[in-house]
């Protein structure tokens, strides 16, 4: 059985053993080098962009262009190349690298980026964990929004204005969590599957939240329906989880690339997606706010009526302009907390490994 080797000149690359041979004798080289050699042998002849270095050798973690240079710059040291008359890998400006040498034996085998390491299934988890918890923690946000922005004196004797705020407080950090976990798994699974990272991740992120929000939907439609007798008229689901979830992926990705400071990667997360629960509303969509509001129109006596937020906004109840505001609100909080906590475990996860 072949061994899946490349070599070339005096070098021999073992994937197997993870070894560089000169002449026999080993070379010291990183796993990323390595990584991004064998990338560079597998593609010989043919341009390698920059992007696929970042997608296969660093695995989603953020870094810069200059790191990718530093590790071509050490390949060519290592090989006793020569970046004006290159004899192995060639400068493609401001689009990769090309491995120009004559390749002697290639045994073809699947590539390993089909295989996902164990380090690549950790930092998915990762992901997937910070996407939920920046979820609760845009849910703990929305809660104190509409806590606050209800008016206390409707509340009853029996619920006073502090237990009107946990109540609320509760169904947004649940829905939130729900809402980050769903999308988080989504961007997860794209990052681990190695094509266009912008699609991967809008893509993962807009299915992540359709599951999410067609589940919750569903779920939430037959628990209301068995606990009060009746559910809302109108909840949000499947279009919009979609939609939100693609928005808050676009962010993601946004943030990673440009390898934004966590302020910038709020900002892009609360911008999108802010547009985008306002787009939603205006298309007629309905987010936890509108949810709430048409559960409890089914209970005239409701400790906690929406309506008040309406007056906030000059209107007599939660009425078209309060949903479209926030609709915003939601969708500013969720995209603003959740990317910013995806920018983070990123970083972190950049850091350890360097």
């Amino acid at each position: 059985m072949a061994r899946n080797q490349f070599t070339f000149d005096r070098f021999t690359l073992d994937l197997p053993d993870r070894r560089l041979m000169r002449d026999g004798e080993p070379v010291d080289l990183n796993n990323r080098y390595f990584d991004a050699l064998a990338l560079l042998l597998r593609e010989q002849g043919q341009l390698v962009p920059k992007d696929r270095f970042m997608t296969e050798v660093w695995r989603g973690v953020p870094v810069t262009d200059e790191a990718l240079t530093q590790c071509i710059r050490t390949l060519r040291r290592l090989l006793d190349d020569d970046a004006a008359r290159p004899r192995f890998i060639e400068t493609v400006p401001k689009h990769g690298y090309r491995f120009v040498g004559p390749v002697d034996k290639v045994a073809l085998v699947a590539p390993q980026k089909d295989i996902p390491s164990t380090a690549a299934l950790r930092h998915a988890l990762v992901i997937a964990a910070a996407a939920a918890i920046g979820g609760g923690l845009a849910g703990i946000a929305g809660g104190l929004f509409y806590g606050f922005g209800v008016n206390a004196g409707a509340a009853s004797p029996a619920m006073g204005a502090t237990s009107v705020l946990f109540v609320l407080l509760a169904i947004n950090m649940l829905v939130g969590l729900a809402g980050g976990a769903g999308v988080g798994a989504g961007l997860a699974v794209a990052d681990l599957v190695h094509a266009n990272p912008l699609a991967s991740s809008v893509l993962g992120g807009g299915v992540g939240g359709l599951l999410t929000g067609a589940v919750a939907k569903l779920v939430g439609l037959d628990a209301f329906r068995l606990l009060l007798g009746q559910s809302p008229t109108q909840m949000t689901g499947a279009a919009e989880g979609a939609a939100l979830g693609a928005a808050a992926g676009l962010a993601a990705w946004l943030a990673y690339r440009n390898s934004s400071a966590l302020p910038r990667s709020a900002m892009w997360g609360g911008v999108i997606c802010g547009s985008v629960g306002l787009l939603i509303v205006g298309l007629g969509g309905t987010l936890l706010g509108g949810s709430l509001d048409s559960l409890l129109q089914g209970f005239p006596n409701a400790h906690f009526p929406l309506g008040s937020i309406g007056a906030l906004f000059g209107e007599a109840g939660f009425g078209p302009v309060s949903r479209a505001i926030t609709g915003a609100v939601e969708g500013f909080l969720f995209g603003a907390c959740l990317t910013a906590a995806v920018q983070f475990a990123r970083q972190a996860m950049g850091a350890n490994a360097r």
